[in-house]
């Protein structure tokens, strides 16, 4: 069996209709740019509306596809710790199971790594980012970056974009001190890369909002919240 050297991780959670658009798609573009052997990590978070049982069909059929299936919500942060850590590549990704972020970026995410970068994020508020989505959403989410890189002194523009690959010999040591269990992970992730000197390349995607993608007003109250209680433990508790 060949080395792997990139794992691409899907977090889902009753996804059934976008994991037959995404796992052929991942594989197909996984076959050009890693030639070098990659597996698709489905993190099924949970789901009941059929996830597992697709994935675990298609993991019989194609050996490149795993599931790790929980019976019980983990939550996206979970769950994505949870598969970095049973990862086999030396290069581990991930990205949102609907793909809206365009798929002809994934070379350069991976590329990134592979040019000596510990982090590649993809970015929606670059000015050479095209996206798409409701006037609402594109407020809250500038407005939510505008206050990570005020109150944590984030350098980066977009947090929030799921759309990012690490050296996984990298992450796994900062994966500990990571306590955000949901959608901040890939917030706190970021701070705490940046925090501990991480070398991070930030560039510009096209990007189109999921038909089943909505923000609730708890959700943003969580987020603003998860901002200062992380500041609080970066600048009280953990000094």
């Amino acid at each position: 069996m060949r080395d792997i050297e990139v794992s691409a991780v899907l977090p889902v959670y009753n996804d059934l209709s976008a994991l037959k658009v995404a796992i052929p798609r991942s594989l197909e573009t996984l076959e050009a740019i890693a030639p070098g052997g990659f597996e698709v990590i489905v993190a099924e978070d949970g789901s009941t509306d059929g996830s597992a049982e697709f994935v675990g069909a298609y993991e019989a059929d194609d050996p490149r596809v795993r599931l790790l299936h929980a019976d019980e919500r983990l939550g996206r942060g979970r769950a994505l710790n949870r598969a970095f850590a049973a990862a086999k590549g030396s290069i581990v990704c991930y990205y949102d199971v609907d793909l809206a972020t365009d798929m002809q970026h994934l070379p350069e995410l991976v590329g990134a790594i592979r040019d000596g970068c510990d982090v590649a994020t993809g970015s929606r508020l670059l000015a050479e980012s095209t996206i798409t989505r409701s006037g609402g959403r594109e407020i809250a989410s500038r407005g939510y970056n505008m206050l990570v890189r005020t109150i944590l002194g984030s350098r980066l523009h977009d947090h929030q974009c799921g759309f990012k690959a690490f050296r996984r010999d990298r992450l796994l040591p900062l994966l500990p001190s990571v306590s955000a269990g949901h959608w901040f992970w890939d917030t706190e992730v970021l701070v705490r890369a940046q925090k501990n000197g991480y070398r991070i390349r930030e560039f510009p995607v096209r990007w189109q909002q999921g038909e089943g993608t909505t923000v609730r007003k708890k959700d943003v109250v969580e987020m603003g919240s998860a901002v200062v209680r992380l500041w609080w433990q970066l600048h009280v508790e953990e000094g």
